[in-house]
């Protein structure tokens, strides 16, 4: 799948230059122009990296970084800025931010730093076969089994795919908190473990015999090793 990059700019020229070159890497750019447009597309999932300008007319891509941090601690964020003061630099890591590109800026770079973002998240590697049948597709938002996507609801995507990514590995309650529903999420231990019950019921749906979630009494959840 073509990872989704959106780009939150409301300047005409720079959007076009930057999707231009997006499109011509192999990408597909999805272009707003302000915060409110980028949340309601964030929602609708699907998205592999987020770049942001600061300067938008509703609020500041750094409001707009810290709703989507609270919403995705997860997902890839950069900022395309004109502020190249070290103290905006650092407020912009500080919230949350992956990468920082100060304008004027050459869209080859851009690129070129995408690249290594979406490596780094898994969007630009092969799909995850920790399970036998199941495949993550992280540009498309879904998890397939045999081939069909999973109807699965936006946090059970979440979680399942923080497990897919590192199978074998346990996290505990906290951790997949921060990861799933964000840090500072008033989400509790209960409800890691009412999303687990279920994902387990849907895996078992469509295949009696998955049931690769395994829970590690005082310790948390993994995903078994094929």
């Amino acid at each position: 799948m073509t990872p989704v990059i959106l780009l939150v700019e409301d300047e005409p020229a720079i959007a076009d230059t930057l999707a231009w070159a997006l499109r011509s890497e192999g990408f597909e750019p999805c272009h707003v122009a302000t915060g409110g447009e980028a949340l309601a597309r964030l929602a609708q999932g699907g998205i592999a990296v987020a770049v942001l300008d600061v300067g938008l007319p509703d609020l500041s891509g750094f409001e707009l970084c810290r709703r989507i941090r609270a919403q995705d601690a997860a997902l890839p964020v950069m900022f395309l800025t004109a502020r190249s003061e070290e103290i905006d630099r650092v407020l912009g890591f500080e919230i949350g931010a992956d990468d920082y590109v100060a304008k004027p800026f050459s869209p080859r770079e851009v690129v070129a730093r995408l690249r290594v973002m979406l490596r780094r998240s898994g969007a630009l590697a092969a799909p995850a076969q920790a399970v036998p049948g199941l495949q993550l597709d992280e540009a498309g938002a879904r998890v397939l089994h045999a081939g069909q996507p999973l109807p699965l609801t936006r946090y059970e995507y979440l979680l399942l795919r923080h497990l897919l990514k590192q199978p074998g590995r346990v996290f505990s309650r906290d951790q997949l908190l921060d990861a799933v529903w964000g840090a500072g999420s008033e989400s509790t231990d209960r409800t890691v473990d009412t999303h687990i019950k279920t994902l387990r019921a849907k895996l078992r749906a469509v295949a009696p015999e998955l049931d690769p979630i395994l829970t590690h009494r005082g310790m948390g959840y993994s995903l078994a090793l094929a």
